[in-house]
C-alpha cells in the first residue's frame, strides 16, 4: 500500500523507502535492513506522503527527516523510467 495515496498496488510497482539516521533512502531492490515504507514512484504520492507526515508514522521516526534523496530518485524515474528501474536481469533461481 502506498503511504501517499493509500492505494493498494503490487509490491513491484512501489518504491521501498528506509530511514538511515533520519535520512530517507530509496531502496528499489528492497534489500536494505530496517523498517520500510512503500510509495508509488510519483511526485504526487511523495507530496501527499510528506504533507500527511506519513513517513514519520510508517518508519517510526522522531524528529525531522531528510526526503531529498527520495525526491531526487522520483524525479529521475519521471524523466527516464528505463534508467531508474533498478531490477536485476537475472532470473530468481540465480539470486543468492
Amino acid at each position: 500500500m502506498c503511504i501517499g495515496c493509500r492505494e493498494r498496488s503490487a509490491k513491484s510497482d512501489l518504491l521501498r523507502v528506509v530511514a538511515v539516521e533520519n535520512v530517507l533512502v530509496p531502496d528499489p531492490r528492497g534489500r536494505l535492513p530496517g523498517r520500510g515504507a512503500h510509495l508509488h514512484p510519483d511526485p504526487g504520492c511523495l507530496a501527499l506522503a510528506e504533507r500527511k507526515r506519513a513517513f514519520g508514522r510508517a518508519l517510526r521516526l522522531t524528529g525531522p527527516y531528510d526526503v531529498s534523496a527520495v525526491r531526487q530518485w522520483v524525479d529521475q524515474v519521471r524523466q527516464s523510467p528505463e534508467r531508474a528501474d533498478d531490477h536485476d536481469e537475472r532470473s530468481m533461481s540465480q539470486h543468492r
